[in-house]
C-alpha cells in the first residue's frame, strides 16, 4: 500500500523538479503566465460582464468614497507626504527666486496674480484709502 502512496504523491504535485520535500513555490495558471497575457484574459471577463449586464459600474458618490480611502491610505505614509511637501517647497521657492531675478513685482508690471497678491497685502495695511 505504501507503494501506491509514493506514487500518488508525484501525480499533481507542485514541488519543482530537483527539489524534494520543498513546498510549492512554482507558479501555475494564471500567476505563471505574463503580465500582457493576464491583461488580455482580464479585459476579456470584463467585455463579457458589461455584455451580460452583471458588470460594477461606479455611481460619482461611490467613486468619490473610493478615491477618499485612497488618499486616505496615502496620507498616512508621512514619509511619502514629507518628501511630496519639500518638492513643493521647493517648486515654490525656484519659481520665487526666478521672479525676484526679473524684477517681477506688482509695481513693475507683474503679473495678474502678482498684482492682486500685492493688493490684498496692501489692504491688509491699511493701505485701503479708497
Amino acid at each position: 500500500m505504501a507503494n501506491s502512496n509514493e506514487q500518488g504523491k508525484g501525480a499533481g504535485s507542485s514541488q519543482k523538479a530537483g527539489e524534494p520535500g520543498s513546498k510549492g513555490t512554482s507558479k501555475r495558471g494564471f500567476a505563471a503566465m505574463n503580465e500582457e497575457q493576464q491583461r488580455e484574459i482580464a479585459s476579456k471577463g470584463g467585455q463579457a460582464a458589461h455584455q451580460k449586464g452583471t458588470a460594477h459600474e461606479f455611481d460619482s458618490e461611490e467613486a468619490r468614497r473610493a478615491g477618499q480611502k485612497g488618499g486616505e491610505a496615502v496620507s498616512r505614509n508621512r514619509e511619502h507626504m514629507a518628501e511630496i511637501g519639500r518638492k513643493g517647497g521647493e517648486s515654490r521657492q525656484s519659481a520665487q527666486r526666478a521672479n525676484e531675478s526679473r524684477g517681477s513685482t506688482a509695481a513693475h508690471g507683474g503679473s495678474a496674480e502678482q498684482q492682486s497678491k500685492a493688493s490684498r497685502q496692501g489692504n491688509k495695511n491699511g493701505d485701503d484709502k479708497g
